[in-house]
C-alpha cells in the first residue's frame, strides 16, 4: 500500500485532466457581472451583511459628491480605535480583556465589570484534565494553526452541551475559547518543537494573577520572565487585531458558518482554517522574511540600494518573485492604517529598549520609499501605505516570539471578534448563507460506458 502522504503517478496523471478542464477565463467575470472575490473592479468589498461590531473608515465624501480617500479610522462598536488604547495606556493597564468585553457586549465595562470579566477569563483559562497530553502532545503539528484547529474539535468532545446554540451558552463556549486560545498556540509550538526538531520539551501553566499578553509571555518562555513593556506592546498587538470590520475572510467565514446552525467548536476551527491562508494571516511572516532577504543581499544603509531591492521586488527579481513588497498596502485602507500608526509608536519604543534602533529605521525608510515606487510601477485605485503586518512582524521578532507562532498570535487576538460577529449572527440569523454561481460550462451528452 502507498504512504499515506505519497503522490503516485496516477495522481500526477489525473490532476493534468483535472488542470485541463478550467475554462473559466478572467473576463468571464466582467461579461457575467459577477464580483470575483466579493470585490468590486477598483477593490472595494461587495456589501454581504450588517453589523454593529466595527467599522472602517478610509474615504470622505466632499461637498460636490466626490468621493475621496482620507486617513483610516477603525471603530470598535462606534468607538476610535485611537481613544480606545489612548484610555488605557494613559492609565499603563492592559486593555486586551477590555477590548473583548467592548466587542462582546457592545459597551466599555465599569471597572468592577472589568475586574470581573477578567476574573472569569482566569478562571477558564485552563484545559481540560490530560487535554494537552492526549490532544497536543501526543500528535504534534508541523503548524501550530493545524494543531489549533484540531484541539477547538476536539473540545467538543468535552463539553457537556456542546449543541445548544442559545447566546448564553455560545457566549460560555467563546469565553472558554478565547482564555485558552494562548494555551492551544503556545502548547502547540512546544510539541512541534520538541518531536519534530528535538528540543526539550516544557510546559508552562498559566498564572491567574497575569492579562493574556504577559501569560502568553509567561508560558512560552523557559524562563517565564518578561518585561513590562515587552507585555505592553504585546497587549496593543492584541487588541488591534481583536477585530476589523467584519470584512476579512476568516470573520466572514465565521458568518457563514454559523448560519447553517452548528455548533461553536466547528465554526471557530473554520475560521481558523481560514486564518491560516498565507494570503490572510501570514503576512507578518512574509514582512520578516523580506527584510532578512534585503539585509542579506543589499547593503542596507544605501538608500538607492533600497529603492533598486525594492523595484525588483516588484518586478518579481528579488525574494520569492511574487511581484510584493509585503506589509504595503491593505484592501480597504489608503492612505493610512491606524492599526500601523498605532503599532509603529510602540515598535520605536522598543526597539530603543532591546537594541534595534536601526533596524526599525530600516523599516521606516521602507515604509516612505516603497509607496513611490508602487505609484510608479503599478496602476493604481487608490493610495498605498505601511499596514499593521507591517510592523507587527518587526514587534514580533523584538519580542524574541517564533515565526511558527505569529499566525496563531493573531487568532489569540482574533477569536474575540469571531466570538461577536457568532453571537451576531445567531442573533440575526433568518436565513443561511447560501451565494449564487453562474455556471459557464456547455451542455455535454452522457455516454454509455461501453462507448467512451
Amino acid at each position: 500500500m502507498n504512504k499515506y502522504s505519497e503522490i503516485t503517478p496516477y495522481i500526477c496523471e489525473m490532476a493534468k485532466k483535472t488542470n485541463g478542464n478550467n475554462h473559466i477565463l478572467p473576463d468571464m467575470y466582467a461579461q457575467n457581472n459577477v464580483k470575483r472575490g466579493l470585490r468590486d473592479e477598483d477593490g472595494n468589498g461587495v456589501v454581504a451583511g450588517l453589523t454593529e461590531i466595527s467599522s472602517i473608515i478610509s474615504k470622505k465624501r466632499l461637498p460636490d459628491n466626490s468621493v475621496v480617500s482620507c486617513e483610516g479610522q477603525l471603530f470598535y462598536r462606534g468607538i476610535d480605535i485611537n481613544d480606545f488604547t489612548a484610555g488605557f495606556l494613559k492609565d499603563d493597564r492592559f486593555g486586551f480583556e477590555e477590548a473583548i468585553y467592548l466587542l462582546l457586549f457592545s459597551e466599555l465595562p465599569s471597572k468592577a465589570q472589568l475586574d470581573k470579566f477578567t476574573e472569569t477569563l482566569a478562571e477558564y483559562r485552563e484545559l481540560p484534565s490530560a487535554f494537552a497530553r492526549d490532544m497536543i502532545l501526543k500528535a504534534p503539528s508541523k503548524d501550530i494553526m493545524n494543531s489549533m484547529s484540531r484541539s477547538v474539535l476536539a473540545l467538543y468532545s468535552y463539553d457537556k452541551n456542546p449543541d445548544d446554540i442559545s447566546v448564553e451558552n455560545v457566549l460560555r463556549q467563546c469565553l472558554e475559547l478565547t482564555a485558552i486560545f494562548p494555551l492551544l498556540a503556545v502548547y502547540g509550538y512546544q510539541a512541534h518543537m520538541h518531536y519534530h526538531l528535538n528540543k526539550s520539551l516544557y510546559i508552562r501553566q498559566p498564572n491567574a494573577g497575569l492579562s493574556t499578553a504577559e501569560n502568553l509571555l509567561h508560558i512560552l518562555r523557559k524562563d517565564g520572565k518578561f518585561t513590562h513593556l515587552e507585555a505592553k506592546v504585546l497587549d496593543l498587538a492584541l487588541v488591534l487585531h481583536a477585530e476589523h470590520g467584519g470584512g476579512n475572510n476568516s470573520t466572514f467565514t465565521t458568518h457563514v458558518v454559523t448560519s447553517s446552525g452548528t455548533d461553536t467548536y466547528s465554526a471557530v476551527s473554520a475560521a481558523l482554517g481560514s486564518l491560516k491562508g498565507p494570503r490572510h494571516g501570514g503576512a507578518n511572516i512574509k514582512v520578516v522574511h523580506m527584510f532578512d532577504d534585503m539585509k542579506n543581499t543589499i547593503n542596507t544603509k544605501d538608500k538607492g540600494a533600497i529603492t533598486d531591492y525594492l523595484a525588483r521586488l516588484l518586478d518579481k527579481q528579488a525574494f520569492d518573485k511574487k511581484g510584493l513588497i509585503y506589509g504595503m498596502g491593505h484592501a480597504v485602507y489608503s492612505i493610512s492604517d491606524p492599526r500601523a500608526e498605532l503599532l509603529k509608536k510602540c515598535a520605536k519604543d522598543l526597539s530603543a529598549a532591546k537594541g534595534y534602533d536601526e533596524e526599525f529605521e530600516l523599516y521606516e525608510t521602507v515604509a516612505k520609499i516603497a509607496p513611490e515606487i508602487i505609484a510608479q510601477k503599478r496602476k493604481m485605485y487608490k493610495g498605498v501605505s505601511a499596514n499593521v503586518d507591517f510592523y507587527s512582524g518587526l514587534v514580533y521578532r523584538m519580542l524574541e516570539l517564533p515565526c511558527e507562532l505569529f499566525t496563531p498570535i493573531f487568532a489569540v487576538s482574533r477569536v474575540a471578534g469571531w466570538s461577536a460577529h457568532r453571537i451576531e449572527e445567531i442573533q440575526n440569523n433568518g436565513k443561511i448563507i447560501r451565494p449564487a454561481y453562474i455556471n459557464v460550462k456547455d451542455g455535454a451528452k452522457y455516454l454509455p460506458l461501453n462507448e467512451r
